[in-house]
């Protein structure tokens, strides 16, 4: 037995009944070697002896040509293996791939442990009152703060940043304090806040990503009220407590720190708290304070995205494309299926031969592995819907919806490309080529079946993207650079905090990380809320963890300080 990827033309013809039933005689001509079986060229040449009329040593006398097709993509015959021919893809990788660097829990920036002189003055220990207190400020604003564009729920972000400007307001420069406070507004009531601390040297560390929206939630399906924090032991219930208004009050209590010890840093601390998150819509957050060049200067120097969890260095995400897919057939009574066109039989087909090509065209690539992914790229279905009707009509419409997860060593611009061309072919010819189910099942009708003005004779399929490829660029997977001196102090910092260091890669996406990362910066990904509670019932955070992320924080400026001449 052989298996043959579909984008070898011989797969595809052989699907066909005509060219399967002429399949034995190429083994047999080409002396029983699959050489002979596989070579395009023997199967054109023995359709084109049938054609005109020329006998084989197994084709029975009198042998009829098939009508020609009005179907076929490149050929006026359906039996032609021109037709099964799909279109050259450089989307493989021909050379062989070479050893990629994996993640590893013994990266080190420096030989020795981070040293807190070089932060001299700033409190090891989280203050625990102060956080949780501006935490408690925070949550009360949620009601405020839910993001949901597709239910027309906006947040006013400029609510949670007043918070967090009226607690550093003491430390800014505007009362004689080192921090530089910035409001960055681009749509009104959407702020996002910048904070600086100054050091002696154009170098940086940078914490940004943590977000001042929160997904929406429910108050009945909560034990808690989700708009007030709740306080139980070591755990602390509220919306955002994990994702993200946690991390936010984490690092607005290290920025009040640094207000009030005043240490003496060669580098700069730079924090921006971000808006627009949760709801991917460009043009409020992150992204345009980078148009507006307000980055700029964090390029020279890690920069660290606090949106993650599970108090571990983050290594990698994926990206995040979603699809719909419409498959229309003809409606008919069920008792006379080959008159018809089943649109729920047509739709699983198509996504079989969508998926099989699309993992030839993005198999699991060495990097994935390599950085811990728990799955490579992949593409499925996740709901359908049908047109209604009675239970004894061959359904007419059919809409299959899914998304792909793409890991960060593809591009999203290959992968729309490639599933436009998937549904390209089906409609120029490869439709055809589908398997039916039993005798009676058609996406093709033939001749012999009378049809009314406006009704489809061949299944059509039409794909529609849930956004644009500036969307999908927006959530695309990034990879972080391993040998960067941000992802050995991150990893160093855990490791000496924790006693154990376990990095790892996500599926899941971020928006924004991979586009910054191809304009220069050196993005590293951390957070230490809890993955399981991430927008989930009963969302919370544990102050122990905060606590350790405090001074994780911490030994990660310390360490990079000490190598920043």
């Amino acid at each position: 037995q052989v298996s043959l990827p579909w984008s070898c033309p011989l797969a595809r013809a052989l699907v066909h009944e005509p060219v399967r039933k002429m399949s034995a005689e190429l083994v047999v001509g080409g002396g029983g070697c699959l050489a002979g079986m596989l070579c395009l060229q023997g199967v054109q040449m023995l359709l084109m002896r049938r054609a005109e009329g020329g006998s084989t040593s197994a084709a029975p006398a009198g042998m009829k040509v098939p009508a020609p097709s009005p179907f076929g993509r490149h050929s006026t015959a359906p039996w032609s293996p021109l037709m099964y021919a799909s279109p050259t893809t450089h989307l493989r990788r021909e050379e062989p791939f070479e050893p990629i660097k994996g993640v590893s829990g013994d990266a080190a920036l420096t030989r020795k442990a981070a040293d807190f002189r070089m932060a001299a003055g700033m409190p090891k220990d989280l203050d625990k009152a102060a956080f949780t207190e501006l935490l408690r400020k925070l949550i009360a604003e949620t009601k405020f703060l839910q993001n949901n564009p597709r239910l027309g729920v906006v947040p006013e972000e400029k609510r949670a940043c007043r918070v967090v400007m009226q607690d550093l307001a003491p430390y800014s420069t505007a009362n004689g304090g080192p921090l530089v406070v910035e409001e960055l507004e681009y749509k009104p009531g959407r702020s996002n806040l910048k904070v600086t601390y100054p050091g002696s040297t154009d170098r940086t560390i940078a914490f940004v990503g943590s977000h001042f929206d929160v997904v929406p939630a429910d108050p009945e399906s909560w034990d808690k009220d989700p708009f007030q924090l709740t306080i139980d032991g070591d755990k602390l219930y509220g919306r955002g407590t994990t994702d993200c208004l946690g991390h936010v009050a984490l690092i607005t209590t290290l920025l009040m720190e640094l207000g009030k010890t005043r240490p003496s840093l060669r580098r700069s601390i730079v924090v921006l708290f971000i808006a627009g998150e949760e709801g991917g819509v460009a043009g409020i957050g992150v992204d345009e304070c980078v148009n507006n060049g307000k980055l700029e200067e964090v390029k020279k120097g890690p920069v660290y995205w606090v949106d993650s969890a599970d108090s571990q260095p983050c290594c990698g995400t994926s990206g995040m494309l979603s699809w719909s897919l419409k498959c229309s057939g003809r409606v008919f009574h069920s008792g006379f299926p080959q008159k018809g066109i089943n649109s729920i039989e047509l739709a699983s087909e198509c996504c079989a031969y969508m998926q099989q090509r699309f993992y030839e065209d993005f198999p699991p690539h060495p990097a994935e592995e390599a950085y811990q992914f728990s799955s490579g790229s992949n593409m499925k279905p996740t709901q359908i819907e049908c047109a209604k009707g009675s239970l004894n009509q061959i359904c007419p419409e059919c809409t299959v919806s899914g998304d792909i997860r793409l890991s960060p060593f593809y591009e999203v611009e290959d992968v729309k490309k490639a599933i436009e061309q998937y549904v390209a072919d089906l409609n120029s010819g490869d439709m055809q080529l589908l398997p039916t189910r039993g005798k009676w099942s058609k996406f093709v009708l033939g001749t012999e079946v009378m049809t009314q003005p406006g009704e489809l004779r061949l299944g059509l399929v039409e794909l529609k993207w849930q956004g644009d490829i500036e969307t999908f660029r927006l959530y695309a997977g990034v990879a972080v650079t391993l040998d960067s001196e941000g992802h050995k102090a991150l990893v160093q910092a855990c490791r000496e905090t924790y006693s154990v260091v376990k990095p790892f890669s996500v599926n899941g996406s971020l928006p924004l990380v991979k586009m910054m990362q191809k304009q220069g910066f050196d993005i590293q990904l951390c957070g230490f809320g809890l993955m399981s509670v991430y927008h989930g019932v009963n969302e919370y955070c544990t102050l122990t963890d905060m606590q350790k992320a405090y001074e994780v924080m911490l030994r990660v400026i310390c360490l990079i300080e000490s190598v920043t001449n």
